[in-house]
């Protein structure tokens, strides 16, 4: 793939799914480049709209498996983005435990030629009340597989 380093955090493009994100003017520095701070929150949109688009989180979205926390979220850039437009998130489930969950991603163009920033991201799944750690449903775990989770993870 165009622009990045070979790395253990990265996933062939037959592993996973692209989400298209958009880059907007106020995500810029004063240089005309993405903020470092907003590769994180995109990210985090497109794991969002990846499981919504599912059906995991309910109309809150963080309801039943949405009601998740970040554990560890690491990054790695390679290029700037400069300037706004679409660009996308490679998505690809690493680890599904039976309470957390740990995700690689790259922030890349469109069409998942080039890589601008990757890594891997950790959530744990929580009850809404107790606020303590709960298993992930079935559910998440079937869509867990048609990302790349490998069976002796499931």
């Amino acid at each position: 793939m165009a622009g990045i380093i070979p790395s253990v955090d990265t996933a062939g493009p037959d592993v996973g799914v692209l989400v298209p994100v958009a880059v907007h003017f106020d995500e810029l520095d004063s240089m005309g480049l993405l903020h470092n701070g907003r590769y994180q929150v995109l990210v985090e949109r497109a794991w969002g709209e990846f499981w919504r688009a599912r059906g995991i989180g309910g109309e809150s979205g963080i309801e039943g498996d949405g009601f998740n926390v970040a554990k560890t979220f690491n990054i790695t850039y390679e290029l700037p983005v400069s300037g706004v437009g679409e660009f996308a998130v490679h998505l690809w489930m690493k680890r599904l435990g039976t309470t957390s969950a740990t995700a690689g991603y790259r922030v890349c163009s469109a069409d998942g030629e080039t890589t601008y920033a990757h890594g891997t991201r950790s959530v744990v799944r929580l009850d809404c009340t107790t606020l303590t750690p709960v298993p992930w449903s079935e559910r998440v775990r079937e869509i867990a597989r048609t990302i790349g989770l490998p069976e002796e993870n499931a």
